[in-house]
């Protein structure tokens, strides 16, 4: 009975250890891959030859109808199923306003897959996205182009 208690906790022990390497993984990997507001802010006040690009749903475009200045509007749905509007000769800065940056990160990582060896460090998503840019006090701007609203009919 205790070479199966034993047996049982050993097995218990290597799963924690397990998952406990991939949070550490994820985490690394998300602040290799992220950028701050502070950051992007600081790039576009030096000029730095920067793409930003909104990957907000359309829903949230719609309650929220402001943009970074200067960045482009692509639709999530566009980019997955054409991941060639993905522009990857310059750095790209991705944003959207899902509380884990789940969008963003999504379009990130299709970016680094549009082209074999492409350089992941010039694809960024913003770390808070627009919410955390609005709460530092950076600018929008009013965002007046059309754009579809997908009600799933």
């Amino acid at each position: 009975m205790n070479l199966i208690l034993t047996v049982v906790a050993v097995v218990m022990w290597g799963a924690l250890a397990v998952i406990w390497i991939r949070r550490i993984r994820t985490r690394r990997e998300m602040e290799r891959l992220s950028i701050t507001p502070e950051a992007l802010h600081a790039l576009i006040i030096a000029n730095h030859e920067v793409l930003i690009l909104d990957v907000r749903q359309p829903l949230d475009l719609l309650t929220d109808s402001e943009i970074i200045p200067g960045s482009q509007r692509l639709s999530p749905e566009e980019v997955t199923a054409n991941p060639t509007l993905i522009p990857i000769d310059k750095e790209l800065v991705v944003y959207c306003t899902c509380p884990s940056d789940k969008t963003s990160r999504a379009i990130a990582h299709r970016a680094q897959g549009v082209v074999p060896n492409v350089d992941i460090s010039r694809v960024k998503f913003l770390k808070g996205g627009l919410t955390a840019w609005k709460a530092k006090g950076y600018p929008v701007e009013p965002y007046n182009k059309t754009f579809h609203l997908d009600t799933g009919t």
